[in-house]
């Protein structure tokens, strides 16, 4: 079955884009931008993934190193797993900025830290090349079905000449400062999930605890106050103790690793993150790496 659910996209002009990562984000997200009718080229560490790609969007390209995807596009977008993978695609003799054209654009919808956002804008500047860092939220069915909400940080001129493009791939799309905003912004995301994610763990347990039929405390109080994506995406089937729903336990640990290094730098005080974390931890040691973070209720039972 496609990973690529089906999308009406905007007429925009066609570029010649290479995407660097074919993950459960990745993969989406290029099949996007060839079915909005701009011309890919695809790297994958695993070559069988990028085959399989080309297959599914039949006349689009794959390439055996990020150099050589890079190559003549407009637009290179990446969509890797940290910051040292980041610096693999993009730095060396093989790395994207090697192969890139000057005045072609990377895109990189890693969530990584501000501080390498910053160090690539600046490599990226010596070159003639521009850099926009733009880490993605929605998780994995957003990124099927093209609405992810993009973060992105960086020079107008580069995020307006990539925006009709990425739109292939997204509901939101926006500029929220200079280099490095987008990942810190990814960041206070992150912060909101994690304290949303134990609240609702909390009530959930505290309600089946009580004797509750909480499918149907759920659907009252998501009528009010209480009322939030989790809640509604999540809530139930976190009652049911059903956890295959994406976004995985390891992801977030990483994540908030990068949250809680950048408060160290600026100050920031974090309790409930911090304390969250730890209970992430808590969920890695029982076995449930790879369970979506709603899996923090676990803890509690």
């Amino acid at each position: 079955m496609s990973q690529i659910a089906t999308k009406t996209y905007d007429a925009v002009p066609a570029k010649k884009v290479a995407f660097l990562g074919l993950g459960v984000m990745g993969y989406p997200m290029a099949g996007h931008l060839a079915r909005a009718g701009h011309h890919v080229t695809v790297y994958n560490r695993s070559a069988a993934k990028a085959a399989a790609w080309a297959a599914e969007c039949a006349g689009n390209a794959t390439a055996p190193t990020p150099r050589e995807a890079a190559a003549g596009a407009d637009i290179v977008f990446a969509c890797v797993g940290n910051d040292a993978d980041l610096r693999s695609v993009m730095l060396g003799k093989d790395g994207a900025f090697a192969g890139m054209k000057p005045g072609a654009i990377f895109v990189d919808h890693t969530t990584a830290s501000a501080e390498i956002a910053r160090e690539l804008y600046a490599e990226a500047q010596k070159l003639g090349l521009h850099f926009v860092d733009a880490p993605v939220s929605g998780g994995q069915a957003g990124a099927q079905n093209g609405m992810l909400t993009v973060m992105c940080g960086g020079d107008a001129a580069a995020f307006d000449a990539v925006k009709p493009a990425a739109m292939a791939f997204s509901r939101a799309f926006t500029l929220l400062g200079a280099s490095g905003a987008g990942q810190l912004a990814k960041m206070v995301n992150q912060i909101c999930i994690a304290g949303l994610v134990q609240g609702l763990s909390e009530a959930i347990a505290f309600g089946q605890q009580a004797g509750l039929d909480m499918h149907q405390v759920l659907d009252v109080i998501g009528k009010g106050a209480a009322q939030s994506w989790q809640l509604d995406n999540r809530g139930k089937t976190m009652a049911d103790d059903k956890f295959e729903f994406g976004f995985a336990v390891d992801w977030m640990r990483k994540d908030l690793g990068l949250v809680l290094d950048e408060a160290k730098r600026n100050g920031a005080r974090l309790p409930v993150t911090a304390l969250v974390d730890q209970f992430y931890a808590d969920v890695q040691k029982m076995g449930g790496g790879r369970w979506d973070t709603s899996s923090l209720i676990r803890r509690l039972r």
